[in-house]
């Protein structure tokens, strides 16, 4: 996806913590409650996330600054979760999730080929249909051996999917 003139990318900094929790809480407070995972993962996104092998992106909307956030979280040698995708409702329109969410599964992908990932799933809630259409667009599946495995870690999962790397 071309980047909108007004988007732009950020990488995790400490510094940018606050805001990780507060998009994500944003959206998750919006329509569920956080889960001891959550509260465990957005109070600690560097030793949760970052130190265990995963990333933390942004997206910043010129004028508004960071309004969005996604991360892959390394679970197992080779296996990710892509989580904590959202976008601030004050930056909804503007594609940033859609922008946010190809560069991330581009770094996903680059990964496989790199062969540091051999699998790539989310969990979500069938209440999130906009995210579970843009997640459809990116080239992710409904996967339920996903489910299976991995749709204990939240109480409000009841959607699994996974995305093709080229491997399979």
């Amino acid at each position: 996806m071309t980047a909108p003139r007004d988007l732009r990318i950020v990488d995790f900094t400490d510094d940018l913590a606050p805001a990780f929790r507060d998009i994500t809480a944003e959206w998750i407070t919006a329509m569920f409650a956080l889960e001891a995972n959550d509260r465990a993962i957005l109070d600690h996104p560097r030793a949760s996330i970052i130190e265990s092998g995963g990333i933390v992106r942004f997206v910043a909307a010129e004028g508004l600054g960071v309004v969005g956030t996604c991360a892959l979280i390394r679970v197992a040698d080779g296996v990710y979760e892509l989580t904590k995708m959202g976008v601030s409702e004050t930056a909804r329109g503007r594609k940033a999730g859609e922008f946010l969410l190809a560069h991330v599964v581009a770094e996903a992908l680059a990964m496989a080929a790199a062969g540091t990932m051999s699998r790539l799933y989310l969990l979500t809630n069938h209440r999130c249909a906009a995210a579970i259409h843009l997640y459809e667009k990116a080239g992710f599946h409904h996967d339920a051996a996903v489910m299976d495995e991995f749709g204990s870690r939240y109480a409000r999962c009841d959607v699994a999917m996974s995305l093709p790397l080229g491997s399979d």
